[in-house]
């Protein structure tokens, strides 16, 4: 086995491991939005740390890599793939850090219009994370385009959800009503993301965008 192919290995290996950890801050962000845990929502700063590390530390063993190996075809899609691919993977850790915050604001005022709508959308977030990750482990192209579907139903929520939240009365509670409209962002732009990393798949394995 070349040094190459060994530092690819590694390199898999730490994006997962990168996936995980971003896969549980999601739980994490979940639990406190719909649970009103507090604790939980404090757990995600450190776990943004950590994810942080995760995403400098690959990013220069993929530029290491391509400097000291000059490598060509398929193993270039990989490296090239791999920093685009932890970029995603860095922001939707940064949106379930966010989605921890707003948690803690909205934990000082009465449950939330529309929770369990919202928490459906949350929950599609969290299965298309898992589904870009396991496609991501099995460098599964076919199954990568079916991520895009379960897109457009994240789409459709954050489309309804916030005709609902804008045809609400909020007097007097602006606050959490702008936290909401946020968590919607939020959690649109972490399918987005997710998107993203099964086009990156895609691409490792087809070379086609």
């Amino acid at each position: 086995m070349s040094s190459l192919t060994k530092d690819l290995l590694r390199l898999e290996q730490d994006v997962l491991r990168m996936g995980a950890l971003v896969e549980d801050s999601c739980w994490l962000a979940h639990v406190a939005l719909f649970e009103r845990d507090l604790e939980r929502a404090l757990l995600l700063k450190e776990h943004d740390r950590e994810v942080d590390r995760f995403y400098r530390q690959i990013e220069m063993d993929c530029l290491e890599a391509m400097g000291l190996y000059a490598p060509v075809s398929r193993q270039l899609r990989v490296l090239g793939a791999y920093m685009q691919l932890v970029r995603d993977l860095e922001r939707i850790g940064d949106y379930a850090k966010n989605l921890g915050e707003i948690a803690a604001v909205l934990f000082r005022y009465p449950p939330f219009p529309h929770q369990e709508r919202l928490q459906t959308m949350s929950n599609r977030c969290r299965a298309m994370l898992a589904m870009s990750l396991g496609v991501l482990s099995d460098l599964d192209a076919a199954r990568a385009r079916d991520i895009k579907v379960k897109d457009d139903a994240v789409d459709r929520d954050y489309r309804e959800l916030y005709a609902l939240l804008a045809a609400s009365r909020c007097e007097g509670l602006l606050e959490p009503m702008l936290q909401l409209v946020l968590a919607l962002h939020h959690l649109e732009r972490i399918a987005d993301h997710c998107t993203n990393i099964g086009q990156r798949v895609s691409f490792i394995v087809t070379g086609t965008r």
